[in-house]
């Protein structure tokens, strides 16, 4: 069968066309090898061996910094609290810290326990009373003074003496003595012990059942009575606040003048 011409020239346009894409490829990859060649000469600092380099300017351009965020007044305060909520706290530790290392090394006395409440008795207790052994008498070394560490001292040495030595912390007393001796009636003996190991001191009794001894030291103490120095023999309890002051002698009645002689 014979080709008409139409048929060839429908082929030749084909071909044609076929040709001009390749040219235009050919065209194509030869001007981008010339664009690398030109960048590879080119001075142009933003190119490197036909590569570009990304500057800060460009970095900066691609991911901009993000701006400040504006919090709500709301936000802000919540904050502010959170941050003297912190400090507080570690102010508590610190001071905590502090307080705990003075109790330690004696050189701070606390005293969590509510003060006795004492009942004196009207009567100073008459009977008379043997001097008991020192192991046998126990007793609560207590500060009512201004000095810190009072009690601490006191008590080390009353143990050095033999004495069971209990509690040891701040007390109060409304007596004015350089030591206040406190007792129940079942420890009049061991409050005798006590008194004649300091010099000047008041006995009050109170209504504890047990035969435990306060020893309340307030600011007038200085010291206790050297122990070879204690005297041993019977006596009776000292009251000097249930002793009455000595009252000044009634001053003798004038004389009635004597008649006018008659």
């Amino acid at each position: 069968m014979t080709e008409t011409p139409r048929d060839n020239d429908v082929l030749l346009t084909r071909g044609q066309a076929r040709k001009a894409e390749r040219e235009r490829r050919r065209q194509a990859k030869d001007a981008a090898y010339e664009e690398r060649l030109a960048r590879k000469r080119s001075k142009d600092v933003q190119f490197w061996h036909g590569h570009h380099v990304v500057d800060a300017k460009t970095l900066a351009a691609a991911f901009p910094e993000p701006e400040t965020p504006e919090y709500e007044s709301g936000t802000v305060r919540r904050r502010i609290t959170h941050a003297v909520t912190l400090v507080l706290l570690l102010a508590l530790v610190v001071t905590g810290v502090v307080l705990a290392g003075m109790v330690q090394r004696g050189q701070l006395e606390l005293n969590f326990s509510f003060p006795k409440t004492a009942s004196a008795s009207a009567i100073c207790p008459s009977e008379t009373l043997k001097y008991p052994a020192n192991k046998t008498v126990t007793v609560n070394v207590l500060n009512a003074g201004s000095h810190e560490g009072m009690a601490g001292k006191v008590a080390a040495e009353l143990k050095k003496r033999g004495y069971k030595v209990k509690d040891v912390s701040n007390g109060v007393t409304a007596y004015a003595a350089p030591v206040v001796i406190v007792s129940g009636p079942s420890g009049h003996a061991a409050a005798f012990n006590l008194q004649h190991n300091v010099a000047g001191s008041d006995y009050v009794q109170d209504d504890r059942t047990d035969a435990s001894v306060d020893f309340i030291m307030t600011g007038e103490y200085t010291s206790l009575v050297e122990a070879d120095k204690v005297s041993k023999k019977s006596g009776k309890l000292s009251c000097p606040h249930l002793t009455p002051a000595p009252s000044k002698s009634a001053a003798a009645p004038k004389k009635a003048p004597a008649p006018p002689a008659k």
